[in-house]
C-alpha cells in the first residue's frame, strides 16, 4: 500500500500527504502548477455513443463508485455494451477506495468476471490502445500530475495513466479535488469530457442510452 501511494508507512496511518509545513509548501507550489484552461463538460447521449463507437473500454472506479454503490449499473452497462461488440476491462488502483482491494470486492459482488478486472501494471501497457476511458468516482489514482509535475504533492504516486486513451470521461459529483487535495489535469487536457453527477444515478441514464441507441 505505502508503495502505491508512494508515502511512508508514518504518513499512511497520519492520514496526510506529509507533514504540515509539507503540506503547505505543496499547497503553494500546486497553487502555481494549477492547470489553465478551462474543462468540457458532455452529456449521457454524448458518452453512450462513445462508448458503442468503442472496440476497446477500460472503466476505472474509485471512491465514487463505492459511495454511490453503483457497482451493479456498471457491472450491467459492461454486459449491455459487450452485446454490442465493445471490449470492456476495468483499471484497478491498489490504493482505489478506502481501503486496498475494496473495488475488486465490489466488482465481485456485482458479478463482474475476475479475468476482466486488471491491476494498475495490467493496464497502463494497454491505455495508448485504448478508444475510450471511463473513469467513476476517482480522481487522485489517475492524476497525472503525479508523473508530470515534480512540486505536486502527490508527485511519484503511481497512476494509472488514462490519459494516454484516446477519450478519457470522468464521471464525478464535481470537478473537486481528490483526498490528496491537488487538482488534476487530466481534466483540462484535449481528449477529456465531465460527466458530472451521482455515479449511480448517471450510470443508471448511461445504460438505458446504450441500450436505445443500440435499438436505433
Amino acid at each position: 500500500m505505502c508503495t502505491a501511494m508512494n508515502r511512508s508507512l508514518g504518513n499512511v496511518i497520519l492520514g496526510g500527504y506529509g507533514s504540515s509545513a509539507t503540506a503547505a509548501k505543496g499547497g503553494v507550489a500546486a497553487a502555481a502548477a494549477q492547470p489553465a484552461g478551462e474543462h468540457r463538460e458532455v452529456d449521457t447521449a454524448g458518452v453512450a455513443s462513445a462508448l458503442l463507437a468503442a472496440k476497446k473500454a477500460v472503466i476505472v472506479p474509485g471512491y465514487g463508485m463505492a459511495v454511490a454503490g453503483a457497482q451493479h449499473p456498471v457491472a450491467s452497462l459492461v454486459k449491455e455494451l459487450g452485446k454490442h461488440g465493445v471490449e470492456v476491462k476495468f483499471g484497478i488502483h491498489p490504493v482505489a477506495g478506502r481501503m486496498p482491494g475494496q473495488m475488486n470486492v465490489l466488482l465481485a459482488e456485482a458479478g463482474v468476471p475476475y479475468d476482466v478486472v486488471l491491476e494498475m501494471d495490467e493496464v497502463n501497457p494497454e491505455m495508448k490502445d485504448t478508444d475510450v476511458v471511463l473513469v467513476i468516482g476517482a480522481n487522485d489514482t489517475v492524476n497525472s500530475a503525479a508523473v508530470e509535475d515534480p512540486s505536486s504533492v502527490i508527485a511519484g504516486m503511481p497512476v494509472i495513466e488514462v490519459w494516454k486513451a484516446k477519450q478519457t470521461f470522468f464521471m464525478k459529483r464535481s470537478m473537486g479535488v481528490g483526498y490528496a487535495g491537488a487538482d488534476n489535469p487530466v481534466f483540462y487536457k484535449k481528449g477529456t469530457s465531465m460527466y458530472l453527477g451521482d455515479a449511480k444515478k448517471m450510470t443508471e441514464a448511461l445504460l438505458a442510452e446504450v441500450a436505445a441507441q443500440a435499438a436505433q
